[in-house]
């Protein structure tokens, strides 16, 4: 039974319909998305820019600050702001392009997410606002100016926040019920002098009835009454009524395109998109807003002069009824959903014990449950082109995503980032539902379940990668997710597993697991390839295009993927036997289909060929190339790469075995008729602690060689996490000759400094957290097996011994320290930055960062990547059991 008034809602709706009809789903960034672009060379960054967003309609969703919309985001609320000093008003958040900034796209903003409860009944978010003019061109420039070697120019560094000059504004939604949403506004003046300062809470439709169909030739409306009341009529929803708490006026245009503006043709309204910017900045002299207030947009405009150190606070309400005191009892209401989300974190944190601990990990959810976003897109209908508009450029029919065609998104999804990544990515998505699983564990299946229906997968089974390119390869781990999301909801649900969730996404990921089968191995030697799966510059050649002088590349990273991807199937399947039998066929196809990868990366030349994945001179996995003239080299490049191998690890209990005679006597039958295949791996027959059985591709030596090298700090192991190149390559470069040029990989412990898959992601060097978080994982089911009496040396070469427990645990808490205060007070993903280090209203608040520096820690790539960085809050969870569990150990001793 559900206890709690938030645990209550979420029990009595899954799906996002109810109390999570509303929530924070508009991107931070619709511009420069592939869904809006029609060029013609599919330059998706320059079709629609920042600036031309403020004056062109979005034909697949809608963005804005603080936006909350419902679930198909056809009514869109969000707000915008005016220092009164800005040629603009603040209506999205700024950033720049690929080719603006010297490591690719990057917001330059500070924003934070702050607090959310999973159905959204409370939410918070904190916005900095520059009371100075807004640096654009300051922040475009001196990013042109700098190269690769250069670090990001970020609004940091541009000094507009040294004297305090700005304002803090703190966004809050709380729902009085499923349809009736109060929002408040409050502005700090963080400044040593009064500042004005206009407040637009803003609300529009969703554009659905200029593209020439017909089920969407209906206009919604909206029509203002007085200064306190916006009327908003819609046929799919009805009517409600937005109040507003004194606003100085009611601002109306159109959500529809100014034409003469940025084409220089006429237009179909007299009050375009831009209007109410216009009117603000104009000082209402523009004549771009309808006197008639009415309109498809409309904005409440409060202008107020706030004096230094003080605060002003705005409210409106949102609702689908008609209220005589619409803000009788609201700051009620908010004290309510506050202490009902602070009841659901205290049960959650119940073994967090340490505040700022507590703290980085409510944040990480925060940014996890504010990241969700409408996703549309209708690739048949976007390749195709719209009824009322010009025909798309020919050569999209053959073009980016053509193959894709069945593809219709129009979903709640979680994003990795929803500025820099405002559209799904296939694992990103998987590892966000661990975290989400711990907080709403409905929603994170249903996140995994929606990728593999039939109009997400392609019909030949593939998993779509991201919306640049949906055929490109993923890592395969949404087997992974979906058996830690089943084994979190089990935990939650009292020991009771949802056993048709695992079967139904089983049966999807059958179709997946063939693909890369089919596609994937295409020598039928179970070994796979997959290009640059996920790990953008890993390599030393660009790993999504073909290898150059016609070589094919064997992965280690592929093919250890593959090894896990059948024991996640294994074990899927072995739960869903002990209720359906029948399964058990596919738990032996699954142990079988392993032994033949764990064979095959023994040795991938058949019979005449003695080169290996794994290389006995460095004990080490690498990737291998061969050429046509028919030799074969190994590319020693100490990567994760080679650590990858090390999850395709699954312990089977051997009482589950006992229930499962069909499965238990197959398998005893191919271990004892091959035994070539039965020594690949941890010796099925050697029972570690528990009798658990240990299926690993790792015996018992290479597992230590694997693990010793991980465990230096002077290759892998950093005092923040596992990097993603070994530090050796600092000093030794990895170099590969060809045609006489020579192709290099140094440690680079930051940001990228080549531009392979757009160079602003980097994985030679930095700690990245999903694959730490895997890296923990398995680690953790050694230690099951093994027990507390297999010690290894860890750190290597300390001479100190610990259990391979122990070594996870460390690993987890060094990736924690990148966000927690160490002894000075400081955090290390905030780097030298002293703003962000020592002022209260900056070191409060946490950024979850896309990757981190390999040395110290700072946060690096996207700054709100809550998407897998948010894995920190299972770290934080886990390490919190762990000492529980042993405080409960050391007692009973104790007692004893």
């Amino acid at each position: 039974m559900a206890h709690g008034a938030e645990k209550v809602r979420l029990s009595l709706q899954k799906e996002n319909t109810g109390w999570k009809k509303w929530g924070p789903y508009l991107s931070e960034r619709q511009w420069g998305t592939v869904r809006e672009d029609y060029s013609g060379n599919g330059d998706a960054w320059n079709y629609i820019t920042h600036e031309m967003a403020l004056s062109k309609a979005y034909r697949w969703g809608e963005d804005g600050i603080g936006g909350f919309s419902d679930n198909k985001q056809h009514i869109c609320l969000s707000f915008a702001f005016w220092n009164h000093k800005d040629k603009l008003i603040k209506e999205r958040i700024f950033g720049l392009t690929n080719r603006e900034s010297n490591h690719g796209e990057d917001v330059k903003e500070m924003y934070y997410y702050l607090d959310s409860t999973p159905t959204h009944s409370y939410t918070k978010m904190l916005y900095k606002y520059p009371q100075q003019a807004f640096p654009y061109e300051k922040i475009r420039q001196e990013n042109a100016r700098r190269g690769k070697q250069d670090p990001e120019y970020e609004i940091m560094d541009t000094g507009i926040f040294e004297n305090d000059e700005y304002f803090d504004i703190f966004i809050e939604h709380a729902k009085a019920d499923e349809e009736d949403i109060l929002m408040k506004v409050t502005v700090f003046n963080r400044g040593p002098k009064d500042a004005p300062i206009t407040v637009l809470p803003t609300i529009l439709f969703r554009n659905t009835w200029s593209w020439g169909y017909e089920a969407f030739n209906y206009k919604p409306i909206m029509n203002g009454i007085s200064n306190r009341l916006i009327e908003v009529t819609h046929r799919k929803h009805g009517k409600y009524n937005l109040y507003l708490d004194n606003a100085d006026e009611l601002l109306f245009c159109e959500n529809e395109t100014n034409f003469k503006k940025l084409y220089g043709t006429s237009n179909n309204t007299s009050y375009p998109k831009d209007g109410i910017n216009d009117h603000i900045v104009s000082g209402g002299k523009s004549g771009t807003i309808n006197p008639n207030s009415i309109g498809t947009k409309a904005s409440a405009r409060f202008t107020k002069t706030i004096k230094a150190g003080e605060s002003a606070t705005f409210k409106l309400r949102f609702v689908n009824h008609t209220i005589s005191e619409p803000f009788g009892g609201f700051e009620d209401l908010f004290s309510k959903r506050i202490r009902e989300a602070d009841e659901f974190y205290d049960d959650l944190q119940k073994e967090v014990s340490d505040p700022d601990l507590k703290s980085i990990q409510r944040q990480s959810y925060a940014g996890m449950l504010w990241s969700k976003q409408f996703y549309y897109y209708n690739v048949y209908e976007w390749l195709k082109g719209d009824p009322a508009q010009p025909g798309p450029n020919q050569g999209r029919k053959w073009g980016r995503n053509s193959g894709w065609k069945h593809l219709y998104a129009a979903n709640i999804i979680s994003m990795p980032d929803k500025w820099e990544y405002p559209w799904f990515a296939a694992w990103d998505l998987a590892f966000h539902c661990v975290p989400l699983a711990r907080v709403d564990a409905g929603f994170a299946k249903r996140q995994l379940e929606i990728l593999l229906r039939e109009y997400y997968m392609h019909p030949n089974g593939q998993i779509p990668a991201y919306e640049w390119n949906f055929s490109d390869v993923n890592p395969p781990v949404h087997g992974w997710a979906t058996w830690k999301v089943y084994e979190i909801d089990q935990e939650q649900n009292n020991g009771v597993g949802d056993i048709e969730f695992l079967e139904k996404i089983f049966h999807k990921l059958l179709l997946n697991f063939t693909w890369w089968v089919n596609q994937k191995d295409d020598t039928g030697n179970n070994i796979f390839s997959g290009g640059f799966l996920g790990l953008d510059n890993i390599g030393v050649f660009d790993r999504s295009t073909p290898m150059p002088f016609g070589g094919k590349l064997q992965q280690a990273d592929a093919t250890g993927w593959m090894a896990m991807y059948t024991l996640n199937m294994l074990r899927i399947s072995v739960e869903v036997s002990l209720v359906h039998p029948v399964y058990q066929d596919m738990a032996s196809k699954f142990f079988e289909h392993f032994l033949h990868i764990a064979g095959a990366m023994e040795s991938i030349g058949g019979k005449n060929s003695s080169i290996s994945l794994w290389d006995e001179e460095d004990q080490f996995y690498y990737d291998v190339i061969h050429i046509p003239n028919g030799q074969s080299i190994l590319l020693k490049v100490r990567s994760i790469v080679g650590l990858i191998p090390l999850f395709a690890v699954e312990i089977l209990d051997p009482q589950n075995l006992d229930k499962l005679p069909v499965f238990k006597r197959r398998v005893e039958w191919v271990l004892a008729n091959r035994p070539d295949l039965a020594r690949l791996i941890s010796r099925w027959f050697e029972s570690g602690k528990g009798e658990n059985r240990l299926l690993s591709i790792l015996r018992g030596h290479r597992m230590k060689m694997i693990m010793k090298r991980m465990l230096d700090e002077s290759e892998f192991l950093s005092d923040f996490g596992v990097r993603a190149l070994s530090k050796y390559h600092e000093a030794n470069p990895y170099k590969f000759y060809i045609n006489g040029e020579v192709l290099q990989v140094d440690y680079t412990p930051a940001e990228a400094l080549t531009d392979i898959m757009g160079g602003n992601s980097n994985w030679r060097g930095p700690i990245w957290f999903p694959l730490n978080y895997l890296i923990f994982d398995s680690l953790m089911k050694f230690h099951a097996y093994y027990g507390e009496d297999f010690l290894i040396e860890n750190p290597t070469n300390s001479g100190n011994l610990t259990t391979i427990k122990d070594a996870a645990v460390g690993i987890a808490c060094r990736l924690i320290d990148i966000f927690k205060k160490d002894t000075e007070g400081n955090r290390a993903v905030y780097g030298h930055d002293q703003k962000m280090q020592k002022d209260p209203h900056f070191n409060e608040h946490v950024l979850f960062y896309e990757y981190f520096h390999g040395d110290n820690g700072r946060g690096c790539g996207a700054s709100h990547q809550t998407g897998w960085t948010g894995l920190v809050a299972e770290l934080i969870h886990k390490t919190a059991h762990e000492q529980v569990k042993q405080l409960e150990k050391e007692e009973l001793e104790i007692s004893k």
